[in-house]
């Protein structure tokens, strides 16, 4: 007598599945730091200490580690700190890439992750360590960078760019206390443009996003109040971008 087979439930071909029979890309996470110092915007890179790509500057980043990440912010942020001693303020993830031709080693997936971050918040960290500086965009535009990481910053570089348009997102990059000053330079940097000072300053102040700290900074000429960002600033939108 012909007997059916029963087919397996769910749990017993979870049991017998085997993923080594397949094959899987390598999966990496990257991240493009940005701070603003000295007047230019800057990003965080590490000297690369093994194959491939030895020698060559590129962005802190690393394998993903089945034991113990449970997320992928979790890998980027253990990387983050492992290699550079920082933990940036918030993380937003940017794009995934993959492709056979980005990595000697095989096919490769990334999925890259950006932020902004003060520069005073993590001096001490980056003076401490040989391989790891915050480099000014404009150098780093004409380095020869590791794997396809050129590409990433530029891409990270286009959405800090949308988000100086539409946000104050960019006071990220500030110290704790700043001026609007050095807020419209900032957004100034970023956008590539010249704005309105009045115009900028009635647009932040009327959505509200700062609190007066009280206290003043000369800057050469009469003194300007130091503000900080509300606690949920840094969700809020423009209806209509800064430049108009």
């Amino acid at each position: 007598m012909h007997r059916t087979k029963m087919p397996m439930d769910e749990n017993q071909f979870l049991a017998e599945y085997d993923k080594r029979r397949y094959d899987s890309p390598l999966l990496s996470v990257d991240a493009v730091l940005f701070t603003y110092h000295e007047a230019c915007l800057k990003v965080l890179l590490v000297q690369r200490s093994n194959h491939p790509e030895l020698g060559k500057w590129g962005l802190p980043g690393g394998f993903v580690d089945l034991q113990q990440d449970k997320t992928l912010e979790d890998t980027v942020r253990r990387k983050l700190k492992d290699k550079t001693g920082i933990e940036p303020p918030y993380l937003e993830q940017l794009q995934c890439i993959g492709n056979a031709r980005r990595d000697r080693r095989g096919w490769s997936v990334t999925i890259a992750y950006t932020a902004l971050m003060a520069y005073q918040a993590c001096e001490a960290h980056i003076a401490s360590v040989a391989d790891v500086q915050w480099l000014a965009l404009e150098a780093v535009d004409q380095m020869d960078l590791a794997f396809d990481h050129q590409t990433i910053i530029g891409l990270a570089r286009e959405r800090l760019r949308q988000k100086a348009l539409y946000s104050i997102v960019p006071a990220y990059a500030l110290p704790e206390a700043f001026t609007l000053p050095e807020l419209q330079h900032l957004h100034e940097v970023l956008i590539g443009k010249s704005l309105q000072k009045k115009s900028f300053r009635r647009r932040i102040e009327q959505a509200e996003l700062l609190i007066d700290t009280g206290e003043k900074r000369s800057e050469g000429g009469r003194p300007a109040s130091l503000y900080r960002m509300k606690q949920t600033s840094g969700g809020y939108t423009f209806v209509r971008n800064l430049e108009d």
